[in-house]
């Protein structure tokens, strides 16, 4: 099962490309680096902790 690549920060709607960093918990909920900062790290919908999500390459048409 692939990962899903979320294209938004659950907290402030900044937009995340494939490419930037972006911090996940283990149900995939997503969030910029800043919210995930101000939130230590802990996932606000089921307290999980908050880790780098892997980037992918952007994809070529």
């Amino acid at each position: 099962m692939a990962l899903e690549m979320r294209h938004t920060c659950e907290r402030c709607e900044t937009g995340l490309s494939l490419d930037s960093q972006a911090f996940i918990c283990s149900y995939e909920c997503t969030f910029c680096p800043v919210c995930a900062d101000s939130m230590s790290f802990i996932c606000p919908n089921c307290g999980g902790e908050l880790v780098r999500r892997p980037r992918r390459a952007p994809q070529t048409a």
